[in-house]
């Protein structure tokens, strides 16, 4: 399989993965009616609606920002989708993959509910130390970043070019 098919299976995998999970804390077990759901001492289901970019930095309200997001997601899709089909690498390619599914994916909300659905929240269990609310395009964002971040620490940008195993 070439690395860039490899790559789009990945971004289709994680875009239906992330969106499947959102209608589930939406419709499935309705955080916004029935508010947050514990799943672990460490972790609950919270439903924050998040008008920024990560962190909720740059937070856009209205229509404008909100679409401004949504257009420089889309840039952002297609220059990935460029570098995907020019990478010989297969992790290059599955990295690249696993942003294009997240960032898609948060995309659809900010363009369908003008913000991202955030529901994923991480704590230690006496709240001493509560992580950000998050969902899986933000995972995937992640690892892909730290997929990207691993081959250009241990390949380079030389081993890229020469083999399609990584």
């Amino acid at each position: 399989m070439s690395p860039r098919l490899l790559g789009l299976i990945v971004a289709a995998l994680g875009l239906v993965l992330d969106q499947a999970s959102k209608q589930y804390a939406l419709n499935g077990i309705e955080l916004g009616v029935n508010g947050p759901v514990r799943v672990a001492p460490f972790a609950e289901f919270r439903l924050i609606w998040n008008y920024g970019i990560s962190y909720g930095l740059f937070r856009q309200e209205g229509d404008l920002g909100r679409w401004l997001l949504v257009a420089l997601s889309v840039a952002a899709s297609v220059a990935i989708l460029v570098w995907m089909a020019r990478s010989p690498s297969r992790l290059v390619a599955v990295s690249l993959g696993l942003i294009l599914g997240g960032a898609i994916g948060n995309a659809i909300d900010r363009a369908i509910y003008g913000a991202v659905i955030d529901f994923v929240h991480l704590f230690l269990p006496d709240r001493s130390l509560s992580w950000y609310v998050f969902n899986l395009a933000d995972m995937w964002i992640v690892a892909g970043v730290a997929g990207l971040l691993y081959d250009m620490t241990f390949h380079g940008p030389k081993s890229a070019t020469k083999s399609g195993s990584s």
